[in-house]
C-alpha cells in the first residue's frame, strides 16, 4: 500500500489542527461602540465606575474567555442596591441586593444568557475564598447609554462583585476595584 504523506507532513498536519483549535477558544471583540457623553449627573460613578467618553471607540463582546476548572478572571467593584452604580435592578430576579450580600454579575459570555443565574460561583484571590450568587450580567455587548448608567461595556473576563465579596476576599478597602482572582462553578 502506498502512503501519500510523509512523517514530516503528518506532523505538520497534527500542529495546524491544533493552531486552529487553540485559536477557535480565544474570544476576540465582536464589534465596537462609540461612545456619548452623559448627560450632567447620569453616569453615576461610586465605586471608581468609570464613565464613557465622547467619541471613544469601545471594545464589545458576545463571548468570554473559555471556562476551566479554576478561570482567570479580573474582579471589579459594583453595588447591586437602588442607586447604585450597578444601575437598574439585577437581571436574574429583577431585585436589588444589598452590599452586605456577596453576589456578583458575570460578563456576557460567562453570563450565558442568564443559564448560571442565581447559582453560585467559588472565587480565589487574596489568599481566600469566597461563595457568591450570580445575579446579573456585566453586559460587554453594549454600553454608553442610559440602560447602562453610560458606563462603557464590560470587558470579556469581569466577575463584577459586592463589597461582601470583597470584604470576604481580605482586600483592603483602599485597594477595592480590581483584582486578578480564579473562579469556578459551586
Amino acid at each position: 500500500m502506498t502512503c501519500f504523506f510523509s512523517k514530516g507532513s503528518i506532523l505538520i498536519i497534527l500542529l495546524l489542527a491544533i493552531c486552529l483549535v487553540s485559536e477557535a477558544q480565544q474570544c476576540r471583540p465582536s464589534g465596537r461602540i462609540r461612545g456619548k457623553k452623559p448627560p450632567p449627573g447620569q453616569c453615576n460613578q461610586e465605586d471608581d465606575s468609570d464613565c464613557c467618553k465622547a467619541g471613544k471607540m469601545y471594545p464589545t463582546y458576545t463571548c468570554s474567555p473559555p471556562m476551566s476548572g479554576n478561570t482567570q478572571a479580573y474582579l471589579t467593584l459594583n453595588s447591586f442596591e437602588a442607586g447604585g452604580d450597578g444601575g437598574g435592578p439585577s437581571e436574574c430576579d429583577g431585585k436589588y441586593h444589598n452590599d452586605n450580600t456577596p453576589v456578583v454579575a458575570l460578563s456576557t459570555g460567562w453570563y450565558n444568557g442568564g443559564s448560571r443565574c442565581l447559582n453560585k460561583i467559588r472565587i480565589n484571590g487574596n489568599g481566600r475564598s469566597v461563595v457568591a450568587m450570580v445575579v446579573d450580567e456585566c453586559d460587554s455587548t453594549e454600553g454608553c447609554d442610559a440602560d447602562h448608567d453610560y458606563q462603557p461595556p464590560c470587558p470579556n473576563n469581569i466577575v463584577d462583585a459586592s463589597k461582601a465579596v470583597w470584604k470576604a476576599l481580605g482586600v483592603s478597602e483602599d485597594n477595592w476595584g480590581g483584582l486578578d482572582i480564579t473562579w469556578s462553578d459551586a
